[in-house]
């Protein structure tokens, strides 16, 4: 049995092809997620489906290396990467889900990122509160960094 799912929303002002062009572009997922995940190296195309990254993710004092590929995606509303890592013993996808919300509301972006396990190694399992707590908790934060940096007026590389 694999953890349950982890999700996390925010919504940022940038209509969504905007925000879909940043994200499509691999390099661009370092600078909101360097809390948790380091030393990235790119392979493959820069953007888009096959664009890849080789990381070093931290939880707590274990660190590990994590690879992820683009393997699915759909602009301007869906990007899914597929991450392994523990040697293989873990996989599992994340998958950004971009939604309009309402002009009347003041429009913008609504980007929700859920990590879900496809095969999790024993610890993942047994500590499965607490990994999903710190991992929603660092993927929170990544979103927060996401939505400052969009803010800063960067452009997709």
């Amino acid at each position: 049995m694999t953890p349950r799912p982890v999700s996390v929303s925010i919504d940022v002002p940038q209509p969504r092809a905007d925000v879909y062009a940043y994200l499509d572009v691999m390099a661009n997922h370092e600078p909101f997620t360097d809390h948790m995940l380091t030393d990235w190296e790119y392979s493959g195309p820069a953007s888009g489906i096959g664009s890849k990254a080789r990381v070093k993710s931290s939880f707590g004092a274990l660190t590990d290396t994590a690879d992820i590929e683009v393997v699915a995606a759909s602009a301007p509303a869906l990007i899914v990467e597929r991450n392994v890592s523990a040697k293989g013993r873990r996989v599992a996808t994340g998958t950004y889900t971009l939604d309009e919300l309402p002009d009347d509301d003041g429009g913008g972006t609504r980007v929700t990122f859920t990590y879900a396990w496809e095969k999790a190694p024993l610890p993942d399992r047994v500590l499965a509160p607490v990994v999903r707590s710190v991992l929603k908790r660092g993927n929170a934060t990544a979103m927060t960094r996401l939505r400052e940096r969009l803010a800063g007026g960067v452009v997709a590389h």
